[in-house]
């Protein structure tokens, strides 16, 4: 298989109960373009405990393995992602108070092409694994948009209820990035 030099990673990111994964649905099966879920909580939900410091780091080094992959094929114009390592980073703030050197790295060394924020303008939904409700994600939404501008990548805001955000996203990768 030949592979892709061109394709474009776009990640899809923001606060808990923003949209994230049906926006991640929605998308890859209007491009017919692959994707990857959210590791962390297929993670969190196996655990039985309170996770730990040890924990987020192996999800952050599975982050950063899907994130590295690069053998796509040449018919792939881009790959989805749900969240990375922005939301890792804070995660490791807000509950931990210090952030593994290797997470800062990788943050800067892997090429991400779009990140699509998700702002907290719907309704949150209590789950499992859901921590950050209520204003707490407004907070956070704050937290990602000041990573992403600090490292100067390039992002767009995606507001609105389910078939806006659709809209809005498939619309600016319709004309920016020619799917």
């Amino acid at each position: 298989m030949k592979i892709n030099k061109k394709l474009k990673k776009i990640v899809i990111t923001g606060p808990e109960s923003t949209g994230k994964t049906t926006l991640i649905d929605y998308l890859s099966e209007k491009f017919s373009m692959p994707y990857y879920y959210e590791f962390a909580r297929e993670y969190i939900e196996n655990l039985n405990r309170e996770y730990t410091f040890e924990d987020v780091e192996n999800i952050a080094k599975k982050q950063i393995s899907i994130l590295k992959k690069s053998n796509y094929s040449v018919n792939e114009k881009c790959v989805f992602f749900d969240t990375g390592l922005i939301i890792t980073k804070v995660w490791f703030q807000e509950v931990f108070n210090r952030v593994p050197f290797y997470v800062e790295e990788a943050i800067k060394e892997i090429k991400i092409d779009l990140y699509l924020l998700c702002y907290p303008d719907i309704k949150w939904v209590p789950d499992a694994v859901r921590e950050n409700g209520g204003e707490k994600r407004l907070s956070l939404f704050n937290k990602y948009k000041e990573e992403l501008e600090k490292n100067s990548f390039k992002y767009l805001i995606i507001k609105g209820y389910e078939r806006e955000r659709f809209l809005s996203a498939q619309e600016y990768l319709s004309s920016a990035y020619c799917l």
